[in-house]
């Protein structure tokens, strides 16, 4: 979270409730954000794992793409499915840049009547519009909302919750959604979120934002959450944080997210390739695909892994990981003592020799070897709602 002067950060349409709430504020992409409030971070985790957490996101950044050629535009600057997705869905994607690193990860909507809708990443909105501008702005509208905010709900009694002060929404499926009224407000709502929990996002006009949050807020299972606990929850989940665990750098196959690239972008799918570092991309799905004794680690020489600490001693974002032999293998990108697991538990990159589930390597924390394994993820299990 980088330091800025307070009179330079910008406020989100709900900065005024944050603070009558008691919450801790601090600088975070740009914007003056609640990183906790006085109940704490453990209890925030805790009380979104086994009921319902309101988020603020509204530092992230919202936008249409509007155009009969909106679709077709969009998908040649990531590796996923977007000419195929349906009316009402919803999908990962993956902005990259011409080596086939990610400039951010970002979801989108299908809205039908030739329209998705885009959320990015707050630190990398700015970059991203221009970006999406420059590369397909003559073949669609790009639309940018910064009129509306965005607040998420989270938790296993989210559905029950958001169903009471608008009824229906509890048939929406994970990646699903539209819009609907909350309490009388308009808002669109799509049931997913970084958590790994059941829940929605709800992107509302600013001008409704505090009255929403303040709707929400007096239901009784509902509290608020801040980005300590945004950052426990997703880690827990094995999600990513753009910037930490994936930026320029990494390709999606490095970064294991070789699950977000549909067979139809794939090689030898009816539209394979076409985006950017497709040919680098391809090929690293490809050496990803041998038997662990048979990869090829000159085309893919590194992977973002799941780690758990066999001591009980939280390793940190950017610790250098070795081979018990003392060979620099890695570093981690993200970690920290899961309040759920309640054990340290982290993500970071390996080289590819070391990638394979069960295998033990060492962190070095303060100069000491910390013995860690590698794990699947995520490590709570996901509780998404698909019917």
């Amino acid at each position: 979270m980088a330091s800025a002067s307070t009179d330079d950060l910008l406020k989100t349409p709900l900065h005024a409730l944050h603070v009558e709430l008691g919450a801790r504020m601090v600088p975070f992409a740009g914007y003056s954000m609640p990183v906790q409030y006085p109940a704490g971070l453990m209890a925030e985790h805790k009380h979104t794992r086994e009921a319902a957490g309101l988020f603020d996101i509204s530092h992230m950044g919202q936008l249409r793409l509007v155009g009969p050629d909106a679709a077709a535009a969009f998908e040649t600057l990531m590796p996923v499915d977007v000419i195929g997705l349906a009316p009402g869905k919803q999908r990962y994607g993956l902005l990259l840049n011409d080596e086939g690193g990610i400039l951010d990860d970002l979801m989108f909507f299908n809205e039908g009547h030739d329209s998705l809708f885009v959320i990015v990443n707050g630190a990398c909105k700015q970059t991203d519009i221009a970006h999406i501008t420059a590369k397909i702005g003559k073949r669609c509208q790009v639309l940018p909302m910064p009129d509306h905010a965005l607040l998420a709900l989270q938790g296993p009694q989210a559905a029950a919750t958001l169903a009471r002060l608008s009824p229906g929404v509890e048939r929406f499926v994970f990646m699903t959604g539209g819009a609907v009224q909350i309490g009388g407000l308009p808002a669109f709502v799509a049931r997913s979120g970084y958590t790994g929990e059941d829940g929605f996002e709800i992107s509302v006009a600013a001008k409704d934002a505090e009255a929403l949050a303040r709707l929400l807020l007096a239901q009784p299972e509902v509290k608020p959450i801040g980005l300590g606990a945004r950052n426990s929850l997703r880690l827990e989940a094995g999600l990513c944080l753009y910037g930490n665990d994936i930026d320029e750098t990494t390709t999606p196959v490095e970064a294991s997210l070789g699950w977000a690239m549909q067979k139809v972008r794939r090689t030898g799918g009816e539209r394979e390739g076409g985006f950017p570092g497709a040919v680098r991309i391809l090929a690293q799905l490809t050496a990803a695909s041998g038997t662990a004794g048979h990869l090829d680690h000159d085309t893919l020489k590194r992977k973002r892994v799941g780690l758990v600490a066999l001591e009980r001693v939280p390793v940190r974002d950017g610790t250098l990981l070795e081979s018990f032999e003392g060979l620099a293998i890695g570093h981690v990108t993200s970690g920290l003592l899961g309040p759920t697991v309640d054990r340290p538990v982290a993500m970071g990159y390996v080289a590819l020799a070391y990638a394979e589930p069960g295998t033990r390597i060492q962190a070095i924390v303060r100069g000491k070897p910390v013995p860690m394994e590698v794990s699947t993820m995520p490590f709570v299990p996901a509780h998404y709602f698909r019917g």
